[in-house]
């Protein structure tokens, strides 16, 4: 082997697993340092360092690294999302985004929720500094947004306010339990008729794409397999009374996006 291709994949493979190592210590491995010192009960103590620290936000908070991160089936995620939302006469009524995310999802969301006649979205997350820094990217529709500090699993809104939910990535972060009462938080402030719009993993057809998405999870994502089997967003969803669930699957199955309305 020449010595500059030997070089060259030291070099790659140091790269990799220096981000490897970077995302470990700021996700999985806050998670077990937090348990060592008995801090898991604590409010937010499920929230990984590099959703909560502002300065960890704006470092990883790039399109092309977060499209890299769900295998660049980001804009189709998105877009399953706003198609719907597009096609929903919200006119007057208000939107709901329960927690921020990273990438461009939240002004696609707004866009299409304004085009269909919304009146107000509300973008509700636990931490503050997430909130601060989806400010950033929503100037272009201030007047037609509100920000509220507000935990997923118990939310300030009262029953029956928002016609739409978005819920973007956020249950496979969150502890079994309270994956849960995050879902019947999301319908329970829904309208009669109104849609929770839940984009989150899957569990992929291809056994090397599993076993790597295994893999993923054990090493990064400790409470996401279970949306695999036994906290599988749509069975969660179906028992509870009212709700009917469309589930899309997309990249062999290794995402999805749930429709979820409330009977009207």
């Amino acid at each position: 082997m020449h010595p500059w291709l030997t070089y060259t994949v030291f070099g790659v493979v140091a790269a990799l697993a220096s981000i490897a190592l970077f995302f470990f210590t700021l996700t999985r491995g806050a998670l077990l340092v937090r348990g060592a010192l008995g801090r898991l009960q604590q409010e937010a103590a499920h929230v990984y360092p590099i959703y909560s620290n502002m300065r960890l936000i704006r470092l990883v908070d790039y399109q092309p690294i977060i499209a890299g991160i769900l295998l660049f089936q980001y804009s189709r995620l998105v877009s399953i999302i706003t198609h719907s939302l597009k096609r929903t006469d919200l006119t007057g009524q208000q939107v709901l985004i329960t927690s921020c995310a990273f990438g461009n999802v939240m002004p696609r969301v707004v866009k299409a929720a304004v085009q269909a006649g919304a009146a107000k979205v509300l973008v509700a997350d636990i931490i503050q500094n997430e909130l601060d820094h989806a400010k950033s990217k929503l100037l272009d529709y201030t007047g037609k947004i509100t920000y509220q500090k507000d935990d997923a699993i118990a939310m300030n809104q009262a029953d029956a306010s928002v016609s739409a939910n978005v819920m973007f990535f956020l249950l496979h972060e969150l502890p079994h339990h309270l994956k849960i009462e995050a879902l019947a938080e999301a319908m329970r402030v829904l309208t009669p008729g109104g849609k929770l719009y839940l984009a989150e993993f899957h569990r992929p057809r291809p056994w090397l794409l599993r076993a790597l998405s295994w893999t993923y999870f054990k090493v990064f994502e400790p409470y996401g397999l279970a949306l695999w089997s036994t906290h599988d967003p749509v069975n969660l969803l179906h028992e509870m009374p009212g709700v009917s669930c469309e589930r899309h699957v997309v990249f062999f199955g290794n995402f999805q996006v749930i429709v979820a309305t409330k009977a009207a």
